[in-house]
C-alpha cells in the first residue's frame, strides 16, 4: 500500500465505479429503440455488459441488425431519453460512500473523472450528486472522440500530474490505465472482471486509506 502514498491525483470511471444507473437507463433505452421500430427490451444486465465501451461500439454491439447510420441515430435518441430519465429520477444511485469519499479525497489531492460516455453525462452526474465543487477536471469520449486511455492522458497532461491512478471496474478501464501509464485500482463491486489490477477495493471508501497520508 505504501506505493500509493505519493499519488498526486485520482481519476475515476463513472458507471460501475461511482454509481449504477442501469435500471433507469434500461427503461429509457427500451423506449427509444421501440419507438424507432426495434422489437427489443433493453435490460440492466445488458447494459452492464455494454457500459465502459465507446458509444459507437455500444451501438454496434446492441443493434448489429440495424443499418450503420440508423443505429447511431437510435443511440443518440437513447442518450437523449437517458439524460431526461436520470435528470428526473430522485433516487440516490451512487454506491455507498461515494459522495462522502470524493469530498474527503478532494481535501488531499485532485479528483478527476474520465469516462467513455456521451457529452453531458459527467456534468449530469456532478449536478445530481452535488460533487461539482470537488472534481477538478473531467473528460469523455463524447467530447473528444478519443479512447479512454487517450482521454486519461489528456487530463493528466493539462493538469501536469506526475503520479496519478485510475479507478474503474472493467477490463477496458484496466487497459486504458495501462495505455496512459498509470496504476489501475479495481472496484470489485462494479460491472466487470479485469484480468489483473494493481490493487482491489471492495468498497469505494477504501480509497481513503489507500492514498491519503
Amino acid at each position: 500500500m505504501d506505493k500509493f502514498k505519493n499519488v498526486d491525483a485520482v481519476i475515476l470511471d463513472v458507471d460501475g465505479t461511482l454509481w449504477d444507473s442501469t435500471p433507469i437507463v434500461a427503461k429509457a433505452w427500451t423506449r427509444a429503440v421501440q419507438e424507432n421500430g426495434c422489437n427489443m427490451t433493453v435490460t440492466a444486465d445488458m447494459l452492464k455488459q455494454l457500459f465502459g465501451r465507446t458509444m459507437k461500439l455500444i451501438a454496434d454491439l446492441m443493434l448489429p441488425h440495424i443499418e450503420e447510420k440508423k443505429r447511431y441515430e437510435i443511440l443518440d435518441v437513447c442518450c437523449e431519453y437517458e439524460h431526461q430519465a436520470l435528470e428526473e429520477d430522485e433516487c440516490n444511485i451512487c454506491y455507498p460512500g461515494v459522495k462522502e469519499t470524493i469530498i474527503k479525497l478532494s481535501e488531499h489531492l485532485p479528483v478527476c473523472i474520465v469516462s467513455n460516455c456521451q457529452s453531458g453525462y459527467i456534468e449530469l452526474f456532478l449536478e445530481k450528486t452535488g460533487l461539482a465543487p470537488y472534481v477538478t477536471d473531467f473528460e469523455c469520449y463524447g467530447n473528444t472522440g478519443k479512447s479512454k486511455g487517450e482521454n486519461i492522458q489528456l487530463v493528466v497532461e493539462r493538469n501536469h500530474y506526475v503520479t496519478p491512478i485510475y479507478v474503474g471496474d472493467t477490463e477496458g478501464d484496466r487497459t486504458a490505465a495501462e495505455a496512459a501509464g498509470m496504476p489501475f485500482i479495481y472496484a470489485s463491486y462494479g460491472f466487470g472482471k479485469p484480468g489483473r489490477a494493481d490493487y482491489v477495493i471492495q468498497q469505494f471508501d477504501e480509497l481513503l486509506q489507500l492514498i491519503t497520508k
